[in-house]
């Protein structure tokens, strides 16, 4: 899409590695100056240095746990210190926890994944949507998982908390229409570091669950992603795409 973010500022949380990484790299390519957030601050500073000396562009790498509050203000607050705007947000970061029956997933579990993949988005699209909205418009893109809508037995907690992200979306295209577009993508099983530790036939019985016979690959996300940040969208808003290989 050459440079169609061209003069536009990027905030990616879970930045630093897998889908995050890959849109930050894309990002940057079409021209952006890039936030990476994580809670890992070197791997956050690695890429940025990546980002400026192949892309040329500024990146600014900030250390963040969207699961506290007062980290998200802390990021909104250093991203618009360095560029005084955010054209683009993208809400990537998220986790899971695994347990060995729902009964017992604990309290503090509970709240951590509705905090790294709710809560954390909510604060960081209020507080930045509402700044777009005031400048004259923006994208925030959230990063949903297939999970939303064909939750499994394992990971509950998280599919309540990315169906409560989609549900987002859709409230905060209505409160920052019409200049501010907020779109999802959900995503199928992509090979990123958590599929590290899938055993080779889990991989293999996740592909022949696709149309397409394969799990994503990290890079597979660029696409989309730069779809929804640039104008090449805008007329989508409050909308889901679903990027699972035609799950079925």
């Amino acid at each position: 899409m050459g440079k169609s973010l061209s003069g536009k500022v990027a905030v990616v949380t879970g930045g630093s590695r897998g889908l995050g990484r890959e849109m930050v790299l894309a990002f940057a390519e079409a021209g952006a100056d890039v936030v990476i957030a994580s809670r890992k601050f070197d791997a956050c500073d690695a890429l940025a240095t990546e980002v400026r000396e192949q892309y040329g562009q500024k990146a600014l790498p900030v250390a963040c746990n969207v699961g506290v509050w007062e980290q998200c203000d802390e990021l909104v607050a250093a991203a618009y210190a360095e560029f005084g705007r955010v054209d683009v947000l993208v809400n990537n970061a998220g986790m899971s926890l695994l347990y060995p029956s729902l009964d017992q997933v604990t309290e503090a579990m509970f709240d951590k994944i509705i905090a790294t993949n709710l809560r954390g988005a909510f604060r960081l699209s209020a507080l930045i949507g509402a700044r777009m909205a005031a400048a004259g418009g923006g994208s925030i893109v959230n990063i949903s998982s297939m999970e939303a809508s064909h939750p499994e037995p394992m990971a509950v907690p998280y599919a309540a908390a990315k169906a409560g992200l989609e549900a987002l979306s859709g409230g905060l295209a209505q409160t920052y229409g019409p200049t501010v577009r907020v779109n999802t993508i959900r995503c199928g099983p992509f090979d990123t570091d958590i599929a590290k530790a899938w055993p080779p036939e889990m991989k293999d019985a996740l592909a022949q669950h696709t149309a397409l016979r394969r799990i994503g690959a990290p890079t597979d996300i660029v696409g989309a992603a730069l779809f929804f940040a640039s104008d090449a969208s805008a007329f989508a808003t409050g909308a889901i795409l679903a990027l699972d290989g035609g799950w079925r």
